[in-house]
């Protein structure tokens, strides 16, 4: 990580506020009430706060904060952009605790739903607007994996089961192309039936798909150019081309992440784990994304997508 703390966006407010409203409005003040671009006049006056607008035509106030997750929020816009850019450059994610400490927040809540606003920021509204993954002469791979503790751990009277397998746990299913993205969903079930539609809207039919041994994978191969797949139950992990190591390794980072970073997460809040996992591997230096660029594309995502505490809890969503 590499971040220079004497930027001016992460430690002066007007440049910060600044910042945020050129890369909301390239081409002027947009009126969210009315929509007219470039017909509004900055307020100023010692009894008004900083970025406050006033619309021409409708005659309205506003500012580039509406409608975005930073609305309402008491919090500098120099730290938002510090914590955005922390968050999209810890590659195993950083904790809502250490984040509150390096922004001197002096309520863990505080950080908590900032963390969770943007990982808002970072998913991605519309995937199926980018296309299926894979195509022609690609390849992508697909598994599941279980997140929560291991029973074993668990007291005796609220364990499932004695062994190993996903019962009392939260099932991920993960779609990767080899040499581009990923896309991850929280499923009820490992069954074909909560499988199929999401292979078969997100994988483009000319796809060369892999999977391991599992009965569902085999269900799931049909309808693809090519399918390979590996048995890890006898030791098989790569035969030439064919393996699932690409997946493996993504799903990897996951669970260090939750393991030595977060160490819990509720099963309300996995869809926007995954979402902040999926983003920062989407949007990876080996695609030749940059710290910087990446922190760019977290503050264009903040567009469109006011969060509430109700809804951070669960309660409004």
């Amino acid at each position: 990580m590499n971040i220079d703390l004497t930027d001016p966006i992460f430690n002066n407010e007007e440049a910060a506020r600044k910042h945020f409203e050129a890369s909301r409005w390239p081409s002027g003040p947009i009126c969210p009430h009315c929509g007219v671009i470039g017909n509004s006049v900055e307020l100023r006056g010692n009894s008004t706060r900083p970025g406050l607008y006033n619309c021409r035509d409708c005659d309205k106030p506003f500012t580039a904060m509406i409608g975005t997750i930073f609305e309402r929020s008491h919090i500098p816009m120099h730290k938002w952009l510090l914590a955005m850019r922390l968050m999209s450059s810890s590659k195993k994610g950083i904790s809502a605790h250490q984040l509150g400490r390096m922004l001197g927040f002096g309520s863990y809540r505080t950080a908590w739903f900032m963390a969770h606003r943007i990982r808002e920021s970072m998913r991605e509204v519309h995937p199926e607007s980018a296309g299926p993954l894979g195509g022609e002469g690609k390849t992508v791979e697909i598994d599941e994996t279980f997140v929560g503790g291991k029973e074993k751990n668990k007291h005796r009277n609220k364990r499932k089961h004695i062994g190993t397998g996903g019962a009392g746990k939260e099932a991920v299913f993960s779609l990767v192309e080899r040499g581009g993205k990923v896309r991850s969903h929280h499923i009820p079930a490992v069954t074909a039936k909560n499988l199929r539609p999401i292979v078969e809207a997100q994988i483009h039919g000319a796809t060369y798909v892999m999977t391991d041994e599992g009965a569902v994978a085999k269900n799931l191969s049909g309808g693809f150019a090519l399918h390979g797949s590996v048995n890890h139950s006898i030791g098989e992990y790569v035969r030439g081309d064919v393996h699932t190591n690409t997946i493996e390794g993504y799903f990897s980072v996951f669970k260090r992440g939750i393991i030595g970073t977060y160490h819990h997460l509720s099963q309300q809040h996995l869809k926007r784990y995954l979402a902040e996992f999926d983003f920062r591997y989407n949007e990876r230096a080996a695609l030749n994304v940059t710290d910087a660029e990446r922190a760019e594309k977290v503050l264009r995502g903040a567009v469109g997508k006011r969060m509430t505490y109700q809804e951070a809890n669960g309660k409004g969503a």
